[in-house]
């Protein structure tokens, strides 16, 4: 048996130049060896990367003009979109001519009411219009109302 010792083959430098020149010296060689492998793995990817790029691209573009497409549908037709809008629009201003309308009957009514409760002669015209008010000495004369004409009920009252 053998029990010999075989001691490693490591350098053992002494000085801190020493060990800063020989990591340089590394570093040089390995560097070469590293600008060889990437070179041509870079030189073998190319092709590949080149038709990968103009895959995404044309699928980015395509995903852009599907977006655009997808989001004027949307603002034309979707819940708030413009054709609602113009429903809704339509429909504010025929909401805001009757708004008017009444705004104008109501104004009527309050001039009306302030009026019969001021005016003499607009209380008189009333008393004698609805409740047939004379003066003394006058005489109303009340025109009968016109008689409406039933007509018969079943075909054989017609004959």
């Amino acid at each position: 048996m053998d029990f010999r010792v075989k001691q490693p083959n490591l350098r053992i430098l002494k000085q801190p130049e020493h060990r800063l020149r020989s990591l340089a010296e590394r570093a040089l060689e390995t560097r070469g060896l590293a600008e060889r492998v990437a070179g041509g793995a870079a030189a073998r990817l190319r092709p590949a990367l080149t038709s990968l790029f103009a895959v995404w691209r044309r699928l980015a573009t395509s995903a852009v003009a599907l977006l655009t497409v997808w989001l004027l549908v949307h603002v034309m037709f979707g819940a708030n979109g413009m054709v609602v809008y113009r429903q809704k629009k339509d429909e504010y201003q025929s909401l805001q001519k009757e708004i008017d309308a009444l705004q104008k009957e109501n104004d009527s009514y309050a001039a009306a009411i302030k009026s019969l409760k001021t005016d003499p002669k607009t209380i008189e015209k009333e008393a004698r219009e609805q409740l047939h008010y004379a003066r003394p000495g006058e005489v109303i004369f009340v025109a009968p109302s016109p008689i409406v004409a039933q007509r018969p009920l079943t075909d054989a009252a017609r004959k």
